[in-house]
């Protein structure tokens, strides 16, 4: 029986795929937070998913009871779901992949994703992570755009992944693209680690920005920046109320200022234009 389960076969105009695991690569549910706020703001669709069956230690990752409207109890599943959506402005169309991390069967989980790409005609694969790290939360976040592929990397000015050591099913993702000659970039934002706790609407609204960049199209995160400013305004509260903390803070504002990023993304229509350049290069079709 097969693990990728289709509920329909949408038809779709340039898609991008757009990805993001709970887990490991989701600090303080960034990543995933980003992706399903624009499942809700571009109206995405479900048209498949991954079998959990095949996929997860239900040990591990349990599966939730939950009330509905206050009296049905209803079974959840861990779940990897493949939503279709129009991108803001109508350029083209995306595809929203928004699950939790598997289990186990890592390489046969990336083979149904690479054909899910394949099947809709994604061009590109993107994926979103958050990481903990020692940046302040005064200061703003610097995404980390990455590519695997050396020429893409070099052709949209990202770095190339020099990252050695454990990975997650992220990383193992972009391998399984990089096999199959599919174009992919990992976009990275990094989460104050002494205030890890979801959510972090910052970071969410950092990764929302670069998608925005990257597909030169609006994420309708208005609401996000106000819930931003009002988790800085707490943390801050937080942060003044306890000296050991307070020093700690200063000091990584120290460190932020004196760090020359090495490689950030590159401007937002720098890299708009680039990754536009990219796609018409490799699509099959010269028209619009």
């Amino acid at each position: 029986m097969p693990a990728l389960l289709w509920d329909d076969h949408p038809q779709l105009s340039r898609p991008v795929l757009l990805a993001a695991f709970e887990g490991w690569n989701d600090a303080a549910e960034a990543a995933s937070g980003a992706v399903d706020w624009l499942r809700h703001r571009w109206g995405g669709r479900r048209f498949a998913h991954l079998d959990p069956e095949e996929y997860f230690d239900f040990q591990a990752v349990r599966p939730q009871v939950v009330l509905v409207d206050g009296e049905t109890r209803e079974l959840r599943w861990p779940a990897n779901e493949c939503f279709a959506a129009t991108v803001g402005g109508g350029k083209r169309d995306a595809v929203l992949l928004s699950g939790v991390e598997p289990s186990y069967r890592w390489r046969e989980f990336c083979s149904d994703v690479v054909g899910m790409v394949h099947e809709t005609g994604c061009e590109m694969v993107v994926t979103l992570g958050a990481l903990l790290a020692d940046v302040p939360h005064t200061r703003p976040l610097r995404i980390t755009g990455t590519a695997v592929d050396a020429d893409l990397a070099r052709r949209l000015g990202l770095e190339r992944s020099r990252y050695e050591g454990p990975t997650g099913i992220v990383g193992v993702l972009h391998d399984a693209c990089r096999a199959a000659g599919i174009a992919s970039v990992s976009l990275w934002v990094p989460v104050p680690h002494y205030v890890a706790n979801p959510p972090n609407p910052v970071a969410t609204l950092a990764l929302l920005d670069a998608v925005g960049r990257l597909l030169d199209a609006p994420t309708d995160a208005e609401e996000l920046r106000s819930a931003a400013e009002s988790w800085r305004v707490e943390v801050d509260r937080a942060v003044a109320d306890d000296d050991e903390t307070s020093e700690y803070v200063a000091d990584l504002e120290r460190r932020y200022d004196d760090e020359i990023p090495e490689s950030d993304l590159p401007s937002g229509d720098e890299l708009a234009a680039q990754i536009e350049q990219f796609l018409r290069e490799e699509s099959p079709d010269d028209g619009d």
